[in-house]
């Protein structure tokens, strides 16, 4: 069957512009790639349209449409998610719009379609003592208890995402002072990150436990599993979840839900706390842009203004006049 203009331009897409000349990371190219399947999934399901057969100009703006609300309403998704999803369509309309000028009043259509407004996330974070508790669990006793303590110990103190601790070689560290570690974020961009002196000794431990003498290490995974392999995202996260697991029936300071971001707020948050410059903290955590990064002190603000109301309860009364009470509405509005 010949292809149609939809299959060929998409393929194009994913296949050469996306990692040819935007160079955008591995993970993007699957995001782009999850969302057509969905796509093309709804026009079977919910349209029966044939994919084989699917074409540019089958797809306009009240298709997409259905699409979003097929996500919310039949797939559960939440609005963030929808979001992202509308994100990644509308990536590939921009890119239409200059490959395809026929269709351009159509694909505006499409990328006229809004994000739909989300509310603001509640940044979680660990608190110092259940962080601490959580990195005393792991059996130093055992090989793979000190490999897990040095996994632990390096995604908290580098605040480094799931994905650049899984893309870690061992070329990437340096022990000669001061220590750092070289992270590779999103976009491919290398940041170097320094190194406490707790999490340097025990990185040390582990290399040479690990690799010893080997040679021709340095491409090497430095965190593999049993099959010598780099660790995947769920491998660290099931090695976090059942640590926390451990510490949570010694305290319930640890909350139930406990993921490997978690420890990249609970980094940024603490270091905020210690008065470190947003500017800096930006920079640590690898962000483009500093309205990410703000999104820590606003939290911060929140826990400080909680934090206040509990100290002082009763200073500020908070009772007002009832105007139901004062037949004279505007006298009642002088009293505020």
């Amino acid at each position: 069957m010949k292809p149609t203009d939809f299959a060929k331009a998409l393929s194009h897409y994913l296949g050469i512009y996306l990692p040819g000349q935007r160079n955008v990371s591995t993970n993007t190219i699957k995001s782009y790639r999850d969302t057509f399947k969905l796509l093309l999934l709804y026009c079977q399901q919910s349209n029966h349209r044939s994919v084989d057969r699917l074409c540019l100009k089958d797809i306009d703006k009240s298709l997409v449409l259905g699409f979003l609300d097929w996500l919310e309403q039949q797939r559960h998704n939440g609005i963030s998610t929808r979001n992202q999803r509308l994100a990644c369509i509308h990536g590939f309309y921009r890119y239409m719009h200059i490959e395809d000028p026929t269709g351009l009043l159509q694909y505006q259509q499409i990328l006229s379609i809004p994000s739909k407004k989300a509310p603001a996330a509640v940044v979680s974070h660990l608190t110092p003592e259940a962080l601490k508790l959580i990195l005393t669990q792991p059996n130093t006793l055992t090989s793979s208890g000190r490999r897990d303590l040095a996994l632990l110990s390096t995604l908290y103190d580098t605040g480094a995402r799931v994905q650049e601790l899984i893309d870690l070689r061992v070329r990437d560290l340096r022990f000669d002072p001061p220590a750092i570690i070289t992270l590779t974020g999103k976009g491919r961009k290398k940041r170097q990150v320094p190194l406490s002196s707790n999490t340097e000794l025990l990185l040390k431990h582990y290399v040479s436990e690990a690799f010893g003498e080997m040679a021709g290490v340095d491409d090497q995974p430095l965190f593999y599993n049993r099959m010598h392999t780099k660790m995947t995202r769920t491998g660290i996260a099931y090695i976090l979840n059942k640590y926390a697991q451990k510490a949570r029936k010694i305290s319930t300071i640890v909350p139930t839900k406990v993921n490997p971001h978690l420890m990249r707020h609970t980094k940024a948050m603490l270091l905020l706390q210690a008065g470190v410059n947003l500017i800096y903290i930006r920079d640590f955590l690898g962000h483009v842009d500093i309205a990410t990064t703000e999104v820590y002190a606003r939290a911060d603000t929140e826990m400080k203004r909680h934090a206040l109301e509990k100290a002082y309860p009763d200073i500020v009364d908070n009772t007002l006049p009832h105007w139901t009470k004062d037949g004279d509405l505007l006298s009642w509005l002088s009293t505020l």
